[in-house]
């Protein structure tokens, strides 16, 4: 049963050099101003939750009303430039962000399509070189690599997917 092709995409070297080009001008407008942080970094400040975001609004707003209020150990005008910036790249990661999701969306469809068109390619070798079509054997050979177990050094199917439904399961027992 031949599989369906989930998504076909064409990208044209222009627009590949188009989203290059962009990527390059985002990183060099952020080239010096933004940080990058070890997992323990991250994991030590963390990231506000949308409710301390609204506290921190809350906070932003009683600051601007009260002024005599700050205390005098609070830079305020680090603050506002700090709550500035917060906002101006929240809004750009949230457009980066559904990009990002975008792309890795339909990179799984295509990595999907790919995989199971190589699992299928691999099976019809195999099944000609159990046949004895010349040339076949080093071909099944050389991808049957992939399909043997580090551990116990037999022969498996490939690692699979958990995408995979019941049937290509249940047909795959066939062979």
């Amino acid at each position: 049963m031949a599989l369906n092709n989930l998504l076909s995409v064409i990208f044209t070297e222009a627009e590949l050099a188009q989203m290059d080009q962009a990527l390059t001008m985002f990183e060099a407008v952020l080239l010096g101003k933004t940080i990058h942080l070890t997992p323990e970094q991250r994991q030590q400040h963390g990231r506000i939750a949308e409710q301390n975001k609204l506290f921190v609004n809350k906070a932003k707003g009683i600051m601007e009303q009260y002024p005599q209020h700050v205390p005098v150990f609070i830079d305020k005008p680090e603050f506002d430039r700090d709550f500035t910036a917060r906002a101006q790249l929240e809004a750009r990661y949230q457009r980066m962000s559904s990009i990002l999701e975008q792309l890795s969306d339909t990179k799984t469809l295509l990595d999907h399509d790919n995989y199971h068109n190589a699992i299928t390619f691999y099976r019809n070798i195999k099944y000609l070189a159990g046949e004895n079509v010349p040339g076949t054997t080093f071909l099944y050979e050389d991808m049957r690599q992939f399909f043997i177990s580090s551990t116990t050094g037999e022969i498996t199917e490939p690692n699979r997917r958990k995408m995979e439904n019941n049937e290509e399961k249940s047909s795959e027992k066939d062979e």
